[in-house]
């Protein structure tokens, strides 16, 4: 019985990491075209 708690323990944590990564993929890729979104609009500004 112990090892089953176990066991759903451990799944619900490695399911929550997945999802957690997932999410920070998602929001890093999301960063870096604000980043350079910005980043051209400045230089469109310069020219």
């Amino acid at each position: 019985m112990l090892r089953r708690h176990i066991r759903l323990a451990a799944v619900s944590f490695m399911t929550m990491l997945y999802v957690v990564i997932l999410a920070g993929c998602n929001t890093m890729e999301g960063a870096g075209q604000d980043v350079e979104n910005a980043g051209e609009a400045v230089q469109d500004a310069a020219d």
